[in-house]
């Protein structure tokens, strides 16, 4: 049955290195205990003429441009002319695109961005996969974790969809546009093409080609 949480609903595969391990699975939030090994299985073989190895599964492409004030802790791969500014804070299991921004006081944690994805100003995004030309606004944040720190549930309308993981940010599809300062908390799933306004606080699944005002005014956009 059609979902509109899948991997299939969200995402232009062709737009990111980790097209592989998603087309073999159905919902984006599987991929997250496995964004690691990928990553050190795709750094194995990229060639030494594009990627440069910077310490212990660490590697960047060499049209890329790494402040030296920014923090990398690998497994990481960072892709051509993607600019990972200053003071930028990047835990491992981070795969990175192409033609990215990684902003100032940005924190990545176990996360894919696609290509053309921008956190450029003081965002927090951790377990999470960004969709193709994503953009999130100056502070805005996924949340991975409950209160309770139970498991997270992804709902879809009357519909919850058990995930069995503890830590789950958001799952942004393609060409996401999240206002600044704004706040995704765990299992949230925006679909393609979505505005959230600033200062929003987002549970849920919000469907695609939407306008979010705030919690229960979604407008279709025209």
């Amino acid at each position: 049955m059609f979902e509109p949480a899948e991997i299939s609903s969200l995402f232009d595969l062709s737009h990111t290195a980790a097209a592989p391990l998603l087309a073999a699975l159905r919902y984006p939030w599987e991929a997250l205990p496995k964004i690691g090994e990928l990553i050190l299985r795709i750094g194995a073989g990229l060639p030494e003429e594009e990627y440069e190895l910077r310490g212990e599964a660490v590697w960047v492409h060499r049209t890329a441009t790494v402040f030296e004030s920014a923090y990398l802790h690998g497994p990481i791969i960072i892709g051509p002319r993607t600019e990972v500014r200053q003071c930028a804070f990047l835990r491992g299991n981070a795969l990175v695109g192409a033609d990215c921004v990684v902003g100032n006081s940005t924190e990545l944690k176990n996360v894919i961005l696609f290509d053309g994805v921008q956190v450029p100003h003081y965002n927090y995004v951790g377990d999470s996969i960004l969709g193709y030309k994503a953009h999130m606004g100056a502070g805005s944040i996924t949340s991975n974790i409950k209160s309770d720190k139970t498991d997270v549930t992804i709902a879809t309308g009357a519909e919850r969809i058990a995930t069995g993981l503890r830590k789950i940010g958001a799952m942004l599809g393609d060409r996401v546009e999240i206002g600044c300062n704004s706040v995704l908390n765990p299992g949230t799933v925006i679909g393609r093409e979505t505005t959230v306004y600033p200062l929003s606080m987002v549970r849920g699944f919000v469907p695609p080609n939407s306008i979010y005002k705030r919690a229960g005014e979604i407008a279709v956009r025209k």
